[in-house]
């Protein structure tokens, strides 16, 4: 079973558009469970984040088995739970990342797939910061002329988690049978 966690941005919803998109996306995926988290009613990032922890310990998943996937403050979320402990994907829509005021403004990323997608004309984060943490992992990156929310470029980005996906069960599928024929 692939588990998708699905973490929204600041000023955003689990009911936003691009959430239920990418979620309508995973379960169409056998073997797929999306779960949408709900962090209104925590504003500030550590906050968020402990919340997204204890829901993935509350459920028992192996985060090695989960892809996260985030959009903006959803998107650093997503980064610093595999800036923690290897996971399987990271699916980062205008990740909020270089920002002085979050804990960690560059994380590590210990996931077996990643892939981002940046606006060029991104008003609220800066590309040129997302680009250089890339570039220095050497992270997928697809830049789009659109804005922060990437509403013009939501065909190509659900176009994307649908391969995303698709690789990340493939990878997990491997794994699966490689550990079953030890």
């Amino acid at each position: 079973m692939l588990t998708v966690y699905l973490s929204h941005g600041l000023e955003s919803g689990p009911g936003a558009l691009k959430m239920q998109a990418l979620k309508g996306i995973a379960e169409k995926l056998d073997d797929c469970e999306a779960v949408v988290m709900d962090y209104r009613n925590q504003p500030e990032p550590p906050q968020r984040l402990q919340h997204l922890l204890a829901t993935l310990s509350a459920r028992g998943d192996n985060p090695e088995r989960c892809v996260f996937a985030g959009s903006s403050l959803g998107g650093w979320l997503s980064a610093a739970v595999s800036s923690q402990q290897p996971v399987l994907g990271c699916f980062l829509l205008a990740p909020a990342l270089g920002l002085a005021h979050y804990p960690e403004t560059s994380p590590t990323l210990q996931a077996h797939c990643t892939h981002i997608i940046h606006g060029w004309q991104d008003e609220v984060i800066p590309h040129r910061p997302v680009i250089e943490w890339a570039e220095r992992q050497r992270l997928s990156l697809r830049m789009v002329d659109d804005d922060h929310r990437l509403h013009e470029s939501l065909d190509t980005l659900l176009s994307d988690f649908d391969a995303f996906l698709t690789r990340c069960s493939a990878v997990l599928h491997a794994s699966t049978i490689a550990c079953s024929r030890r």
